[in-house]
């Protein structure tokens, strides 16, 4: 059945308004990871409690890329109010819904052009359609990794797992994200939503990726640092790993992930030698 407008919208604008909201107080976003990594503290987070899955699938912004440079072209493009940047990521978010629910399709750089537009009109900031992009697409395209990323990611290729990226973006800016950040190698297969017109937490892209991986749903795993991507693959059947990276919480009304860490290395502690 396909999920009501209202109900996955809500899913999506709870979780990042609970999320990208605090990421500007980097006191506030600290206590958030410390309260949300005690989740990991109980049984049903134990590496007793994690089976292997087959594949491991990955978001990508944010939870392996740093947005953080984000900001200040973000900000500089509003006025010098980077503190714009989770009302933007939000409004992104909110209106790649809209698109999945109404039937229509833009690429995700197309809706956050445009929902940079749609801020500063509400903040009553002049911008054009090129400064907009600007702002958008170039510090995109060379974002950082997390320091925890590489590693990690090597030493769970090291315990036999295959890894695959599974993103909003588009094929040829996950590319580009990918070469940048030197993470092309540690990845047997890109997904991207652009194939299917459809976007997180869409139930439906996750089935399309189990679909292209050859694999049922309990075989599959998710790692993302964002709630409603968490809620849209345990409510697809899927494992899920939540990184909680500064300023990122769960939804509380979606199922719950099976497990919380604050890195891909307490991922690999919890996850045993693929089968």
């Amino acid at each position: 059945m396909r999920p009501s407008f209202f109900s996955s919208l809500s899913t999506l604008i709870c979780s990042t308004a609970l999320g990208l909201s605090i990421a500007s107080s980097p006191a506030y976003a600290q206590s958030t990871v410390d309260e949300t990594l005690q989740l990991a503290k109980g049984d049903k987070t134990s590496p007793a409690y994690l089976k292997a899955p087959k594949v491991i699938f990955f978001d990508v912004n944010e939870t392996l890329l740093d947005l953080t440079a984000m900001r200040s072209s973000v900000g500089e493009a509003l006025g010098g109010r980077d503190d714009l940047l989770p009302l933007w990521f939000s409004t992104m978010l909110h209106h790649s819904l809209v698109d999945s629910t109404t039937g229509r399709f833009h690429t995700f750089g197309e809706i956050g052009v445009a929902s940079l537009l749609m801020v500063a009109e509400i903040e009553g900031i002049e911008l054009t359609k090129e400064q907009a992009k600007t702002a958008i697409v170039t510090p995109l395209r060379s974002l950082p990794p997390h320091p925890d990323v590489r590693d990690g990611l090597q030493a769970l290729k090291d315990k036999g797992y295959k890894l695959v990226s599974l993103t909003n973006s588009s094929n040829k800016g996950v590319y580009t994200q990918f070469k940048n950040a030197d993470l092309l190698s540690y990845f047997d297969e890109r997904l991207s939503v652009e194939d299917i017109n459809l976007y997180k937490p869409d139930t439906r892209t996750y089935e399309w990726a189990i679909e292209k991986m050859g694999i049922a749903a309990e075989d599959a795993m998710l790692v993302a640092a964002h709630g409603w991507d968490i809620a849209g693959a345990k409510q697809a059947g899927w494992q899920a790993a939540f990184i909680a990276r500064p300023g990122k919480v769960l939804y509380p009304l979606a199922i719950a992930p099976d497990t919380v860490v604050g890195g891909l290395d307490e991922l690999v502690t919890q996850l045993p030698d693929a089968q």
